[in-house]
This record gives C-alpha cells, sequence and structure tokens, in this order.
C-alpha cells in the first residue's frame, strides 16, 4: 500500500516530445534574450488526461472515522462510523475489497496511532494520500481532521473521501460543504453527497452545480469548478516554499532527481502532503518511480529502513525513529526549525550545475509575495522545466527511428556528447542512470512519430495526480 502518482496512457508522451522539441528550438533561438518566456506546458505525466477524468465519478465513497476510546484501556482506536455509500449495495466480490481498503484508511485518518487524549480546541486540516491496490490501480484519499460539535474535551474525527481523481483544491471546496452539513446532522451529508455523486467530473475550466437544501437556508446551489490549467490541479507550491527558502528547495530538488532517500519531517499532515506532492511535481515531465508515502503511519514507520529511493512523510514525534538512518536526505519543515537538513550526504548542494542553478534562482525570484496559486504554479513549474528542457531537452535528435513502425532506439553515448554547455555533461550522466529517466525514454522509443512530425502538433493543456510503489 502506498501513494502513487496517476500516471496517464502512453498518449501524452507525444505531447512531452513535443514540447521538448519547441522549447529546445525556443531556448537556441532566444539563447540571449534572458527574459523569453516558455511556453506554457502540456499535461504533466502525473496526471490523467482530461478525456479520462470526464469519465470519472466525483468520488466513489466518503467515510467518517471516529475515534472511540478501547474498553478498560486507556487508549483510541478509529472506527468508521459513517459511509456512503454503504458496502451493504456492492457486490460481495467488491465488498470483500473495500473493507481491505477501509481498514488502510483508518491508519492515513489516523497516522499517530492510539494515543490520542480528548482536547477542547483542535485546527481543523486537510491532507491528502494515496491508495495503491493489489493489482496495481490507484486511489486518491482526502482527509479533513476537526473537532466535531458538541461540549466538553472530545477527540477529533475525520472525514475521508476515496476518488478515482486528483484534483485537492477542489475536494477541499466539498469537504468545506460537507462540514457545514454535519453541523446541522448527519443525516444532511447523505443528500449533498448523492448529487455529488450523480454529477459527472467537470473538464478543466469547466463548472459543475449541485443543488443542496439546507433547513433555514433553503436549496442552495454550490458551483465545483475545476482550473483551467489542470495539470497541476493537484499541487500547490506555497507550502513548500513557506516552509523552505529557494536555495533549500534547489537542494532537495538536486537529491530527488538523482532518486536519493528523502524523509520530510513536520508536525501537520497537512504541510506533509503538500509538501511532498509539490517535490514530486518539480519534476516534471519525469515520474518519481519509487515509494512516495505523503504521510507515514506509525505502524509503517520501518519503512524508513528500506534501502531503495523513497519520499517520506513522518510526523516530527518519530524523529527518533529515523534519525539513525544514514545515506539519506531528512528535511525538518518545521517553522524556525534550527537546522533544516536534519541528516544529509553533503553534496546536494554541487549536484545541479551551477550556472543552472544561478538560473533557476532567477527565475524562481519572479514569484510575487501575493500571487495566487496558479501564479505561482506556473513561475515555479516553468522554472524547473526549463532546467531540464537545458539538461537534457535534446533528447528527440538521439533516439533513432528505424522502418516499419519498429520501436526507435535511444543513441545514449552521442546523446551524453551532445550536452551542452560542458559543465552539465556530469550531472547529465548522473541524470540518465535514473529509474525515471529510463522509462520516460522507453515510452519515447515507442513512439512512431518522427520527430519532424511532432513539431507540428499543438501544446495543449491539461490534467496531473499520482504517486508511486507498493510497501
Amino acid at each position: 500500500m502506498s501513494n502513487e502518482r496517476d500516471v496517464g496512457d502512453h498518449g501524452p508522451m507525444k505531447l512531452f516530445t513535443t514540447m521538448f522539441s519547441s522549447l529546445q528550438e525556443k531556448f537556441h533561438r532566444d539563447r540571449s534574450d534572458r527574459d523569453s518566456t516558455l511556453p506554457r506546458p502540456t499535461a504533466p505525466a502525473l496526471v490523467v488526461t482530461s478525456a479520462q477524468n470526464q469519465s470519472h465519478l466525483f468520488f466513489e465513497y466518503l467515510v467518517v472515522v471516529s475515534l472511540r476510546k478501547k474498553r478498560g484501556e486507556g487508549t483510541y482506536e478509529p472506527q468508521i462510523t459513517y459511509q456512503f455509500p454503504k458496502l451493504a449495495n456492492m457486490r460481495r466480490s467488491q465488498r470483500e475489497e473495500e473493507e481491505k481498503s477501509l481498514k488502510a484508511i483508518l491508519l492515513f485518518c489516523f497516522p499517530e496511532g492510539v494515543n490520542w487524549a480528548p482536547l477542547t480546541e483542535y485546527a481543523s486540516e486537510t491532507f491528502s494520500f494515496v491508495l495503491t491496490e493489489v493489482d496495481g490501480s490507484r486511489r486518491n484519499g482526502y482527509c479533513r481532521r476537526l473537532l466535531p460539535s458538541g461540549k466538553g474535551a472530545r477527540p477529533p474525527e475525520a472525514y475521508c473521501i476515496i476518488s478515482q481523481v486528483a484534483c485537492f483544491g477542489l475536494f477541499s471546496k466539498i469537504f468545506d460543504e460537507v462540514e457545514k452539513r454535519r453541523q446541522i446532522s448527519m443525516a444532511m451529508i447523505y443528500p449533498f453527497m448523492q448529487s455529488l455523486r450523480e454529477a459527472p467530473f467537470p473538464a478543466p475550466g469547466n463548472t459543475v452545480k449541485i443543488k443542496s437544501f439546507i433547513p433555514e437556508s433553503g436549496t442552495e446551489v454550490i458551483s465545483l469548478t475545476r482550473p483551467l490549467d489542470s495539470w497541476l490541479e493537484h499541487v500547490d507550491f506555497r507550502t513548500l516554499f513557506r516552509c523552505l527558502t529557494d536555495e533549500e528547495v534547489l537542494r532537495v530538488f538536486a537529491s530527488t532527481v538523482l532518486e536519493r532517500r528523502i524523509i520530510f519531517m513536520a508536525d501537520e499532515l497537512s504541510t506533509l502532503s503538500q509538501v511532498l506532492h509539490a517535490v514530486a511535481a518539480l519534476l516534471y515531465p519525469f515520474t518519481w518511480q519509487h515509494t512516495f508515502i505523503s504521510i507515514v503511519p506509525s505502524v509503517l514507520i520501518d519503512v524508513v529502513m528500506a534501502p531503495t529511493p523513497y519520499l517520506l512523510g513522518v510526523q516530527k514525534n518519530k524523529l527518533d525513529d529515523v534519525i539513525d538512518q544514514s545515506d539519506m536526505l531528512i528535511v525538518d519543515l518545521t517553522e524556525g526549525a534550527e537546522n533544516t537538513f536534519i541528516t544529509c550526504i553533503g553534496d546536494e548542494s554541487t549536484i545541479l550545475p551551477e550556472k543552472l542553478q544561478e538560473e533557476l534562482l532567477q527565475a524562481l525570484c519572479c514569484r510575487k509575495d501575493n500571487s495566487t496559486s496558479e501564479e505561482l504554479n506556473k513561475v515555479v513549474s516553468e522554472a524547473f522545466l526549463s532546467f531540464f528542457v537545458k539538461t537534457v531537452g535534446h533528447f528527440p535528435s538521439h533516439v533513432k527511428r528505424r522502418s516499419g513502425g519498429q520501436p526507435g532506439v535511444f543513441q545514449i553515448n552521442s546523446f551524453c556528447k551532445a550536452s551542452e554547455p560542458k559543465a552539465s555533461r556530469q550531472f547529465v550522466k548522473r541524470f540518465i542512470q535514473t529509474q525515471m529517466f529510463d522509462l520516460f525514454i522507453q515510452e519515447v522509443e515507442r513512439q512512431p512519430t518522427q520527430e519532424g512530425e511532432i513539431r507540428e502538433v499543438k501544446a495543449k493543456k491539461k490534467g496531473h495526480g499520482s504517486e508511486v510503489n507498493t510497501i
């Protein structure tokens, strides 16, 4: 079970190749123009295509998870106290599979474990995770934890929506509506979720309107709009750049590009999930191919001992369980942390070519303090996309195409020798050894389209979501 990014079909690869070709040509034309503007990127490797998204329901089911005190003990255990639709309405085989998933959901809604105490105040937080099933299919989990209405000290409860769709902002708004109805009565949730379940998931830029009756307010119409530029709709870079300086982000990016073991630590679950999704998105158009768990439940903490690459989100109170690990980067996202990098290998600041590091920092300086999430996403994504264009964007010229529809062959030696400037070659030689680059090139080799043909394809804007490997 793990968090995983949804990877679409082979169609987007043609668009990736088109994007790289057009961007590389632009950089060659405008090499002397420091203020040249990158074209908008097409759909990233991390997202399902818009056509696929339209075929999805908004969600599969909603559950409310409450903490119940164990009889005769001072500990709590999470239990599902509400579910829509009911498992009883499912086929037996489907019901058995869902029961397994529900057990996993309990872990992710309350990853801290059993040590809870009743509270009188608790700031609600929203976070996400991804469930990977035995057959490799992936579903997104969206969770909001809050203190239920009532008097006196009480434990928090969690609302969790399971969906095939990756769109964090949209589901945050849905949680606002669910929470509002929950304050009136649990019964008020059902008609709203039923209307939502019957509505089609909108295409990028489109709006779906849900009618819902609320006592004393009458019938309300809730508008849910999907962003036009939907390829980063599951990502918000604001938390990443609030927790880390630009230079620190580059060090994290450098480690991620080389597929190292990286642990992020914070007190808030929302911080962990938002930062990990943002870091993975910096890799576009490449996709993190290894273990990715934005929030590691306490019972799964031993995953930190895995020798293979991973991106993990661990709550700060578990620091003692991870501090003994070596050959990794441990990033403290806590505000005012004495040392951002609790553990590091030591070469993180020298992995990326120096000149390109400077250009990345200059590009990131273009963002504004009051910019919207969409504006920030555009600045950040284009900055890191340009980095890949400058380092490996010449790959189409080194894929030898064969007649008869046979797969192409990537000419790795000529590709490395052609890397410009020469100062970038050492990085390129290390990057091409990663699994993310290898799988990207395998997709390129399978494409029958010739480079000359794909230059004429128009770049399109579309969608992304996902994460990787089973624990």
